[in-house]
Formats: structure tokens, sequence, C-alpha cells
């Protein structure tokens, strides 16, 4: 009898010990080899907004090290850790330490945009025979959803979901009628997945009761090395793509769709950021650097490889995957020495890149681009992959 009570406090002492492991999930690694599950997430509090409402952090690891931060203040991924090949494991996505950060005027580090990405002249189109006009934040133009885009709102947690290769996050937001003057009640959905692959799902889905326009992306911005005192100029990029979308002086697309042969913008054999940004060429000079979109082939294939970067000191890398026509690559031109760094100085120039995978600028203005209108009858349904390696 007495060896029967003590087995039952041995099975009650270890379960409590499980339980206790498991909401520490930096001491887990064993058990989840022994549960066969790869990938995890874990809530933690992230602070209030200055309008009071309270915003939380999810981390999604994995077993290879691989760790998203996401917070719900404007969808935000916050940091991105993964190894390199020494197998030292740095955050490689820029952002701030707190929330109070976030909140102020910043280049959208790590957000979700919408409900238009990038620009649209002069903050008009028509649609429907009707003329709308949006919050102009961007001189003349609208940019990424306007003043209060979908990077400075707080997304609601739908759904968390694990299981034995992945991890995943559902944030909406609804969108009222006329919000920074686009029509239409709309409903978002971003589902953030990582994998025990070391790739990040991020399934964007909408819906809307009036038609519209939506262009939705991921504004995180990579600096592969880990060091952000260092730019990315000494990145290796490629890009599947024979065209990119020359702009006017406002960063407009001019509607001109130009081959890449023969100019800084032929990425198609990977290349040094540093051998294509400095070479003397208009489209460079009116960006500043690259702030472009480009047209990626295949689109009629669906979700397929477009892009990838890699960094050879560290052996970092990142492939981009989806369904999108274009890919703003965005070479970080307008940090400027003021925004400060978690540990210390300050975000200089080319500081970081972005791929923003996305429908064209301006497109709303523009006949021959593809169509960015979203009818009460459709669903907005797009995915974009974001796989770290390391070799």
């Amino acid at each position: 009898m007495k060896l029967i009570n003590i087995s039952k406090y041995l099975v009650l002492i270890i379960a409590i010990l499980i339980i206790y492991l498991d909401f520490n999930m930096e001491y887990v690694k064993g058990i989840w080899q022994n549960d066969k599950i790869s990938v995890r997430i874990k809530k933690g509090n992230y602070g209030v907004t200055v309008n009071k409402e309270k915003i939380e952090l999810y981390k999604l690891y994995n077993l290879d090290g691989i760790q998203v931060s996401i917070i719900t203040f404007g969808g935000r991924i916050t940091a991105v850790e993964t190894p390199d090949k020494d197998g030292n494991i740095k955050n490689v996505v820029l952002g701030f330490k707190n929330l109070e950060q976030y909140q102020k005027p910043n280049p959208y580090f790590g957000a979700l945009v919408g409900r238009y990405g990038n620009r649209i002249a002069k903050g008009k189109f028509i649609l429907n025979n009707y003329e709308y006009q949006l919050a102009k934040n961007n001189g003349e133009n609208s940019l990424h959803g306007g003043v209060v885009g979908f990077d400075k709102v707080v997304w609601k947690v739908e759904d968390i979901q694990e299981n034995k290769t992945s991890a995943s996050l559902k944030l909406s937001y609804y969108s009222k009628d006329t919000e920074e003057g686009f029509p239409g009640n709309l409903k978002t959905t971003v589902t953030y997945t990582l994998n025990s692959d070391n790739s990040l799902d991020v399934l964007y889905e909408a819906t809307t009761d009036k038609t519209t326009i939506v262009n939705l992306t991921q504004h995180s911005y990579f600096n592969l090395s880990g060091d952000f005192s260092q730019p990315i100029i000494d990145h290796v990029v490629e890009i599947n793509s024979d065209k990119f979308v020359p702009v006017n002086a406002s960063l407009i697309p001019t509607g001109e769709l130009a081959a890449v042969d023969g100019t800084p913008f032929d990425f198609r054999i990977p290349k040094l950021v540093s051998e294509a940004i400095n070479m003397n060429n208009d489209q460079i000079t009116l960006g500043g650097g690259f702030d472009h979109c480009w047209v990626l082939n295949n689109s009629d294939k669906g979700y397929r490889r477009v892009a990838k970067a890699y960094h050879p000191e560290s052996g970092r890398g990142v492939e981009v995957i989806t369904d999108q026509p274009g890919m703003q690559f965005y070479t970080g031109n307008f940090l400027d020495g003021t925004l400060p760094r978690p540990n210390g100085g300050f975000y200089a120039k080319r500081s970081g890149f972005c791929f923003e995978t996305q429908h064209f600028p301006d497109a709303p203005n523009q006949p021959s681009f593809p169509s960015v209108v979203l009818t009460p009858e459709e669903k907005y349904l797009t995915k974009t992959t974001f796989k770290f390696t390391v070799k």
C-alpha cells in the first residue's frame, strides 16, 4: 500500500514538473523531442498604448533555434532570432526595445501594411465612376494605408494553433467603411505560421461588403548579419525578375515596366548590393537607392520562389516564396540616424532591407497593372513565406 501511495506522489511530481517546464519554453527542448512537437508559442504582455489598449507579445519557437516575436500593435514582427553558421543566435530584423517607440513615427518596422501597401498618386483613385480621396501622408501621395494604417492599430488574436510541425498565430482587424478614405467595411485576417523547416508563412485574407481596393504586405527590415551598426550592402541578393517598375521624382510609377537588362536592377544572377547600388543610374538617384517594385517572373504559376538574400560572413540567408506579382526591394534609404537601436546607437542609412511582396504601386490609377479591386463576392487570399537558411 505504501508503495502504491509513493508511486502516486511520484506521478504527481512528474506531472507538475512537466507543466512547469512547458510554461518555461527555454527549458523544454527535450520534452518537445519526446512529444514530437517541434514548434511552440509563448505569450506575454508588451505594455499599454496611449489609448489604454493592452498589447500582447507572442513568441513562436522551433527546435532549430528560430524564434519569431510578434506584437498585436500593428501585427508587427519585433524580432526574428536565427543561428549563424557557427550556431550563434542573433536577431536579424530591425525594431525597437519598447512599445513607446513603436507608437512614435517610424518607417513601419516589422509592420503589417494596409489597406494599400506602397504609394497611391495624390491619394486619389476612381472606382465605379466615383473618385475617392485618401489621406495624404507622403507628400502629395498616400503611403501604406494613410495616417493611421494597419501598422498603427491593435490586432485581435483570433486563434492559436500548435501541432507537431508548426505553430500559428491568427490576427484580425476590422477596418470600417471610409477609414482613411477607403470604401467598404473590410475584415482582414493575417496568420503567421512558424514551421519546423525554419520557414515563416504569412497568410493574408480579407472580405469586404463594398467594392474596394486591397494590397497587403509585411514590412520587416532584414539585416542578416545581426549587427545593425553595419549596412546591408555586403548582402548578396537574387530576384527572379526580368522587369521592374520605374518611378518619377515622387516615387510614383511612370506606367512603364522596364527591362532590367544592363541596369543595376538586374539581380537575376546573385550579386552584392554594393555592386549595384552605387552605379550611376537615374532611378537609383530618385530613390536614394533601391525603393522599387520588381515584376516577378512566372506570376501565372502562383506560389513560387522569387528572391533570396545571403550574408556571406554569417552564413545566414532568407528565401522568399509568394503568389504575388510584385515585390518592393527597399534598401533603407530614408533611415537617417535618428531612430534608436535596442542595444544602443541609432539606425543609419541602409541598416536594413525589405522584401515586400505585393501588387504594383499606384495600381488603382494604372489600368495596365494587375487589378487590386476586391468585390463583396470575392475573397482576398495571398500567401508569402520567408524561409531562413544557414550555410
